[in-house]
């Protein structure tokens, strides 16, 4: 008789429990899961858009007759920041301290709405010379004639020949000078000639500082 008292209180405490809390009912298997509460967006917005995005426009400056340094530091301050430049008289020389040198030309030209990831590349020669009407070109990469190389820049000149030709370069001055940076030297003498075969044979160069003349 005890153990039937029992089952009845419990079974009396299940019917309370489940009519004081009717989500009881709801863990039943197939019974819909109860609802998660709504998470607010701002108005006129889902919460999967993305602002629109887009390229970023400035007013690229004039930087021609500036230092090239200076032409720099302003392109950077205007927002521009991919900047590179090279030797306008095609000698290939580097840029190697900015101050010494002035901006002969830019691409692109100056101008408002100019994308600011767009590469700047300035056309310059050093302070001392005077800027040319239009970059010269650089010499074309020998085929299996010899190109005429006088009046070029040496370290251009070189790098148009194959990469394993052997070359010498010699100072043309009575000075006996060592070559040591050929951007800075120009051609004055080259064997073989210009238009001569090339079938392997070695080039010899006499070249004297670019501000100079041949003798």
């Amino acid at each position: 008789m005890r153990t039937h008292h029992v089952t009845l209180l419990a079974a009396t405490g299940l019917l309370a429990l489940t009519a004081c809390n009717p989500q009881v009912a709801d863990s039943k298997p197939g019974a819909p899961a109860a609802s998660s509460p709504a998470v607010s967006s701002p108005a006129g917005t889902s919460p999967s858009e993305a602002p629109a995005g887009g390229a970023r426009t400035a007013t690229l400056p004039d930087f021609v007759g500036k230092g090239l340094q200076t032409a720099q530091d302003e392109a950077q301050a205007a927002g521009f920041v991919l900047l590179k430049s090279h030797d306008s008289l095609g000698r290939q020389r580097l840029q190697a301290l900015d101050r010494n040198w002035k901006v002969c030309a830019q691409t692109p030209a100056a101008g408002a709405n100019v994308d600011t990831s767009t590469t700047i590349d300035f056309g310059t020669v050093k302070l001392e010379e005077t800027c040319p009407a239009a970059d010269a070109p650089a010499p074309k990469p020998a085929g299996g004639t010899m190109p005429d190389f006088v009046g070029k820049g040496m370290k251009a000149a070189r790098t148009a020949l194959p990469t394993n030709a052997s070359i010498t370069v010699k100072d043309a001055s009575s000075q006996g000078r060592v070559v040591l940076q050929e951007s800075n030297w120009k051609v004055c003498t080259q064997n073989p000639a210009a238009g001569a075969a090339l079938t392997g044979q070695p080039v010899a160069f006499t070249v004297v500082k670019a501000d100079e003349s041949c003798p």
